[in-house]
């Protein structure tokens, strides 16, 4: 998940767009994990992570060029195309572009090959962990004291979190070194957003031309990545694979829409609504891979599943008891 803002006049007068929008996030993110699983088994994560991100790219650019060839649209339609920013920070821009952009490519490569290695199910319940390093980051930079209500539902998260690394046992050496790796995907992630955050408060980018930027990075930094592994042969053999081309596309497309969608349902309610119709979608997870995948469901998911959820509605609720404290 990626993204933020909130609603506007528009938004206030249309929520349920919004939540409608974030229902269909919920269910996106639930299909992906098992989508990036069902590939063909000789189809490489590296490769694999590659190929949706040129599919992402590729569907990215008709909203672009749209925009782009708008001329009755509203004031900064074109967002960073027609910026006058200063040289210093038309610099500052592309390198935080730039820097995202090579993080999103690690992120997508270590996600597909963290539901790979850890299992569909125990991948997605800790990708969930993002929160923990959102408020980690606005601890140490933006200097956010959390109050107590906050503190301890994140620690009911790591709680759960420890609890399913060591598959229920809470015995040090049933720890999954597998899912120590799953985390690195909300790791990866809440450092982009926090680095790129700038660049859409301080400059008039769109989230079309965000995402652009985004995949397009991505991609070159993973196509450089795969030829460098495994040779510019390696790439061109699995281009001409229709059976693995059909699962990149498809996972190209969701994971794209994902990301527009999302934008859209923050225009018209809060990040924290739409974040909290989305909690869910391990749940979803879940029940796919049993019913497609044919992996097992032990009681320790659920334990842990049920705990991550309490915890991350916990913080929702802190969140904006904190906001309503404050008067704002």
């Amino acid at each position: 998940m990626s993204g933020s803002g909130g609603g506007g006049e528009t938004g206030q007068r249309r929520p349920e767009t919004g939540i409608a929008l974030a229902f269909v996030c919920l269910a996106i993110l639930g299909v992906m994990p098992v989508i990036s699983n069902s590939r063909p088994a000789d189809f490489a994560a590296l490769s694999f992570a590659f190929f949706l991100s040129a599919w992402q790219l590729l569907f990215s650019l008709p909203l672009v060029l749209r925009e782009l060839r708008s001329e009755n649209g509203r004031a900064g339609n074109r967002g960073i195309f027609t910026a006058h920013l200063p040289p210093r920070r038309q610099r500052r821009t592309l390198a935080i572009i730039l820097a995202t952009g090579a993080i999103f490519g690690l992120s997508t490569y270590v996600y597909v090959l963290a539901v790979e290695k850890a299992g569909t199910v125990s991948a997605a319940i800790a990708i969930q962990a993002y929160p923990l390093f959102a408020i980690l980051w606005e601890t140490l930079f933006l200097k956010r004291r959390k109050s107590l209500l906050e503190l301890l539902f994140t620690l009911l998260l790591l709680a759960a979190l420890c609890y399913l690394a060591t598959g229920g046992t809470w015995r040090v050496e049933g720890f999954s070194l597998w899912f120590l790796f799953a985390l690195a995907v909300p790791f990866l992630w809440s450092v982009a957003h926090v680095v790129i955050k700038e660049v859409l408060d301080r400059t008039p980018i769109t989230p079309a031309q965000v995402t652009f930027f985004r995949v397009l990075v991505s991609t070159v930094v993973l196509g450089a990545a795969l030829t460098l592994v495994g040779g510019a042969e390696g790439l061109l053999a699995d281009a001409r694979r229709p059976d693995f081309q059909v699962f990149a596309l498809i996972m190209g497309l969701v994971y794209y829409l994902e990301l527009l969608f999302w934008f859209h349902a923050v225009r018209f309610i809060d990040v924290s609504t739409a974040s909290s119709i989305t909690v869910p979608w391990p749940a979803l997870t879940m029940v796919l891979a049993v019913l497609f995948l044919g992996e097992a469901v032990e009681a320790y998911h659920l334990v842990a599943l049920g705990a991550v959820a309490v915890s991350l509605y916990g913080l929702l609720y802190a969140a904006g008891k904190k906001r309503r404290d404050a008067g704002l």
